[in-house]
């Protein structure tokens, strides 16, 4: 994987929680800098644990597998990308719900929010298990995008709401379509070369 497709990768997986920050922000009266940092930080530390776990699954079944190992990662992201996209196009206002409910947000509520929105990152994980890849350079960058996005997400989501989180969910699907395509192709372009 080049630089670009691990920094796409690391956007596309904080796109959920991206717009469970939305939420949260939203639901939140007027959530400080510190506030919006300190939730961030917890989503960005599970969402980069997540697909490392998923990556150490993955690498214990990639011996048996490795003839195919490129079309699994293509199939898994291709699959992940469309259900993004599938919950991006419908409602999902029980998601909304929830983040409004939790208002105080505490430590372990934020943990098991950020768990919830990086089970794709550990499938992830599992799909970039049966390709040449530095995980944990791949997991930091998915860290710090998640850090950042969600940060973001929680100070913006007054003013912005669910709109913008529904966009953010389906163009981060078709990143993720786009990534696992793009590895696919260098790996059939490296085969046909070599």
């Amino acid at each position: 994987m080049n630089p670009i497709s691990i920094l796409l990768l690391g956007l596309a997986m904080s796109t959920d929680a991206f717009a469970a920050a939305l939420g949260k922000g939203a639901a939140m009266a007027k959530p400080t800098f510190l506030q919006a940092l300190r939730v961030g930080l917890i989503f960005g530390v599970v969402e980069a644990i997540t697909p490392v776990i998923g990556w150490l699954i993955g690498s214990a079944a990639s011996k048996f597998v490795e003839q195919w190992d490129h079309w699994i990662a293509f199939v898994l992201l291709g699959a992940l990308g469309l259900h993004m996209i599938w919950k991006a196009l419908h409602d999902t206002d029980e998601d909304e719900a929830g983040a409004a409910d939790n208002k105080h947000g505490n430590i372990v509520t934020l943990a098991l929010t950020g768990l919830a929105t990086s089970i794709d990152a550990m499938a992830v994980g599992v799909g970039l298990a049966f390709v040449q890849v530095p995980i944990f350079l791949v997991a930091g960058v998915i860290g710090a995008c998640t850090f950042v996005m969600v940060t973001i997400g929680v100070m913006a989501g007054r003013a912005l709401g669910a709109v913008i989180g529904r966009r953010a969910e389906l163009v981060g699907g078709v990143i993720l379509i786009l990534v696992g395509a793009a590895i696919l192709y260098e790996h059939l372009s490296g085969a046909a070369g070599g």
